[in-house]
């Protein structure tokens, strides 16, 4: 390798990794503001230097079983073609047990109510973070408490506001105002630390081991809130797309996993100088002159931190969309170069109002803690079992080596998740909930288009048939030509049918357009079509599309130009069926999902604009369905 290319290497490898500390690691790092609080202020744990000293090492050997060895070594490996998170994980582990359909159906449950807690998580995350660095302000004057509330507001409407805009203007700001932030936690660790080195010692496992086994029911009840240390940790896998495994696993083990022992550390030993501390820890390491410019780079921090979490609900519901989950919904591009880079104002909207409703509900960040570690543990529990799936059946490792590899974790998962069922009561059922509600939708939006399908093909015609039969005697040809969408291939569309009743004319050619999603993140361009000619100026063209590709059925067709000509001309009509859903009692549904699934379906985004057909050539033909 020449020096150059060196160089070119390296730089790109730190530009990544800078970014990696800005986008993956905002969560987790902001999770120092009140981790320890929740910890010791539950008054579960006494104030002695042996207690201190057993919780800082159970904090020190979470992070390092669950994020180091759990995400950073075992589950980075399980990438789909590249990409991560739950979604290409459900992806990859549905599409490896396909000649098993009843475990393959129970996975996709189980993954995508993984992905509906997502959308939990997305709503406690901006809630706790932005609300947990506004508190800073009552440790310097208990006069701003009134103010906690409604400057969070604002931080939170500012910050949703802008998302129309896009990232990419601000987003280069993120990887140097996040390693700012972690370099001043750990400073204010190392300052305090200090005072009290033998501190240190706490990274002995000897020390965790001893207060568990010495107070097992304490332990118990405190792993609800330890946990809070890794949220924001499963963001490594999801992003992982983006930055690449080096990078995250250069970011966390030489910048974000020595910070965050520094100033958890830091806060232990300032704990044992001034137990009264503890009502804020983070806030208490700093001087009083440092409070304010201290507040204010937390509020950064932790807007950086719900930045990325919006982006991924943004993204997620895109890939979410495209596997078949949930109706089409607006989107917009904010970036000409980043194709990912995405806005959706249902989403982004729907997520502030739930947020807003979080913040005047639990009103405190230790209110929403216990809310929090729920849909987190859930999350990492559901993660834990898929993997187990993708290394036996993907990967076809043996069955002694799978279960090894992951029931270390399923069982510490299992501890931390049980822990958080006692605060179910006291706020877990928030993310449940939204959870819930939204799983609700997905199923609905899968059944009812399952219902739609068998509907359609029931009353449908056979396509090759119908145009044997229409061309014995055929009507008018006009020039140009007409393509349509159609979700079946080998069918005639509805919308053809119409226009030969109404207007008694066929194009000179006509294509017959089928889009497919599959459970990969891409599909190449080359692989792109498949085209079957039918005889008379007809065509059968299939799309594929991955569930991160962006559809463009105009593009794709393009691509074809060399068999079926140019047909993204001025001449050319796009046709589709815009059907109209009535529900009917005896159906294969309950009344009213069925209800449910008619309104989703007509608030579903124009498929025109989903599948980016340019609107001054699109047709439109309606007409109605029963289920």
């Amino acid at each position: 390798m020449s020096n150059a290319t060196q160089d070119n290497h390296t730089s790109s490898l730190a530009g990544l990794t800078l970014g990696a500390i800005g986008v993956v690691y905002g969560d987790i790092g902001t999770s120092v503001l009140y981790s320890i609080k929740e910890v010791f202020g539950s008054g579960h744990v006494d104030f002695t230097p042996d207690n201190v000293m057993g919780i800082l090492s159970i904090f020190f050997w979470t992070l390092t079983f669950i994020v180091s060895l759990k995400y950073v070594t075992l589950v980075l490996r399980a990438d789909n073609n590249g990409e991560g998170g739950l979604v290409a994980m459900l992806a990859l582990a549905s599409s490896s047990v396909r000649d098993k359909p009843r475990l393959r159906n129970v996975l996709l449950v189980v993954g995508i109510f993984g992905t509906c807690l997502f959308y939990g998580d997305g709503v406690i995350t901006p809630a706790i973070s932005v609300l947990s660095a506004v508190e800073g302000l009552e440790v310097v004057s208990p006069n701003f408490k009134k103010a906690v509330i409604p400057l969070t507001l604002v931080i939170l409407l500012c910050l949703f506001a802008v998302q129309k805009r896009g990232t990419g203007g601000i987003g280069k700001f993120f990887g140097p105002i996040t390693l700012v932030w972690f370099a001043t936690i750990a400073v204010l660790g190392v300052y305090h630390i200090a005072s009290n080195p033998s501190i240190l010692l706490a990274i002995n496992p000897y020390y965790a081991v001893t207060f568990m086994w010495d107070q097992p029911g304490t332990t118990f009840l405190i792993l609800g809130a330890v946990v809070l240390c890794v949220t924001g940790g499963e963001a490594l896998y999801a992003d992982m797309g983006h930055f690449g495994k080096k990078p995250i696993r250069l970011a966390w083990f030489a910048v974000v996993m020595p910070c965050l022992t520094l100033n958890y550390f830091g806060q232990g030993a300032l704990l044992l100088t001034d137990p009264e501390a503890v009502k804020n820890p983070f806030f208490n390491m700093a001087p009083d002159w440092a409070l304010i410019p201290l507040v204010v780079l937390a509020t950064a921090a932790t807007v950086i931190a719900s930045q990325a979490l919006i982006t991924g609900a943004f993204s997620v519901t895109k890939q979410v969309i495209q596997l078949g989950f949930l109706p089409r919904l607006q989107i917009h591009h904010t970036s000409e170069k980043d194709t990912g880079q995405i806005y959706m104002p249902f989403v982004n909207w729907g997520l502030f109002v739930v947020i807003v409703l979080a913040v005047v509900m639990f009103k405190t960040s230790s209110n929403l803690a216990a809310a929090y570690g729920i849909a987190v543990c859930t999350d990492m529990l559901i993660t834990t079992v898929l993997t187990f799936f993708v290394i036996r059946y993907a990967w076809k490792m043996p069955l002694w080596l799978c279960i090894g590899a992951t029931s270390v974790f399923f069982v510490v998962d299992l501890a931390f998740w049980s822990s958080n069922l006692l605060k179910l009561a006291d706020g877990g059922w928030f993310p449940l909930f939204i959870g819930g509600m939204i799983l609700i939708l997905m199923l609905t939006w899968r059944d009812g288009r399952a219902l739609l399908h068998h509907k359609t093909r029931d009353e449908a015609m056979d396509l090759r048939s119908f145009l044997d039969a229409l061309f014995i005697g055929p009507p008018t040809r006009v020039e140009g030509t007409a393509v349509f969408l159609t979700t079946e291939n080998d069918i005639v569309p509805n919308a053809m049918l119409h226009n030969l009743k109404h207007n008694k004319v066929l194009h000179a050619q006509n294509l017959f357009v089928t889009v497919r999603s599959h459970e990969v993140p891409w599909i190449d361009k080359a692989k792109r079509s498949e085209l079957i000619d039918l005889g008379h100026g007809c065509w059968q063209v299939k799309i594929h599309y991955g569930f991160k590709d962006d559809p463009d059925v105009p593009f794709a067709l393009s691509l074809l130009r060399d068999k079926v000509g140019d047909i993204n001309g001025m001449n050319t009509s796009y046709f589709l069926s815009r059907d109209s859903i009535v529900p009917t009692v005896g159906g294969g549904m309950a009344q009213w999902r069925e209800k449910l699934f008619a309104q989703m379906y007509l608030n579903a985004s124009a498929a025109a604009d989903f599948l980016n057909l340019p609107s001054n050539s699109v047709v439109e033909m309606g007409s109605k369905i029963e289920i």
